[in-house]
């Protein structure tokens, strides 16, 4: 591991790629990232895939292919209703038959179509041969074991089976379920990481801290609940968040950091360096980031 905090390309370099696509992750590890960050869903039959959401319909062209039509469905998910198209309505063969499209209006989209939803399984090897680390996520664990298609033990499996093992392995695991981390916990020794968004206020409290602090070994939060903002989109003075959770022990890896002028605040004049330069002043661990060029210089 490197001295310096640690860079993790966020779905790769999802701001020169489309998301979650092997050429997302090349271009990531040449800017010099020392993670790359799959998040997991899973096939029909059981293959663990890279997709933000089990829901494709922003992030392929199956809108476009008629074969695929009546897949589309009306589901329940975490609480909400989503329409769509579900991974977990494809066999891994028709997925393979997708192809991957950059899911911001505002980004560029000359590479749609051109490159495949990869597996967990193609990702690890290109770790392995780029020799970088893997910081996977479990996306709807709780949603997706309930209908018989569980995250945890294939992921596992998939990482001893890669040769990452042991806690000095370039891996973390990561969620925003809390009953996905303990799982791992009784799993594997591989490092944990609790995500957090900006809603989660009970759990940045010293309190909250102690408790992750149980069963993983930092906290992934939104960068908003260290540096806030206020209805204006002004920021507002840093809070106490990153102190306390390395006097409980815990990493801290906030996110996301963009380029994007949509995504900046107006404090920082359109320069994303200077955000980047605050949070590495706050003493973070890591930062999430979909330009790893911007960090790893």
């Amino acid at each position: 591991m490197p001295s310096r905090p640690l860079v993790i390309a966020h779905r790769g370099a999802s701001g020169y790629r489309p998301e979650h696509t092997l050429a997302a992750y090349e271009l990531a590890i040449e800017m010099g990232a020392d993670f790359i960050e799959p998040d997991l869903v899973i096939t029909r039959d059981g293959v663990l895939v890279a997709r933000h959401e089990n829901d494709i319909t922003g992030t392929t062209d199956v809108i476009d292919r008629p074969e695929f039509r009546s897949r589309r469905k009306t589901k329940w998910i975490d609480g909400r209703e989503v329409t769509g198209w579900f991974t977990e309505d494809f066999t891994l063969a028709e997925i393979k038959t997708l192809r991957a499209r950059e899911r911001l209006e505002f980004r560029d989209r000359q590479f749609n179509g051109m490159f495949e939803v990869p597996t967990f399984q193609e990702i690890l090897e290109l770790a392995r041969r780029r020799n970088v680390g893997v910081y996977p996520e479990t996306k709807f664990p709780s949603y997706l074991r309930s209908i018989g298609l569980p995250l945890e033990e294939p992921m596992v499996e998939a990482l001893q089976a890669a040769g990452f093992q042991g806690r000095d392995a370039a891996v973390f695991l990561q969620s925003f379920e809390r009953v996905s981390l303990k799982l791992l916990k009784t799993m594997t020794d591989l490092p944990r990481i609790q995500l957090l968004d900006d809603a989660a206020h009970t759990m940045a409290t010293p309190e909250g801290l102690a408790e992750i602090a149980t069963y993983a070994d930092g906290i992934g939060p939104d960068k908003r609940l260290i540096v806030p903002a206020g209805p204006d989109g002004r920021l507002r003075p840093p809070t106490s968040l990153v102190e306390d959770a390395h006097r409980a022990g815990l990493l801290v890896h906030p996110w996301t950091f963009r380029s994007d002028p949509v995504f900046l605040a107006p404090d920082y004049e359109g320069d994303a360096v200077r955000e980047i330069e605050q949070f590495l002043s706050l003493e973070v661990d890591g930062l999430f980031t979909d330009f790893p060029d911007l960090i790893a210089r």
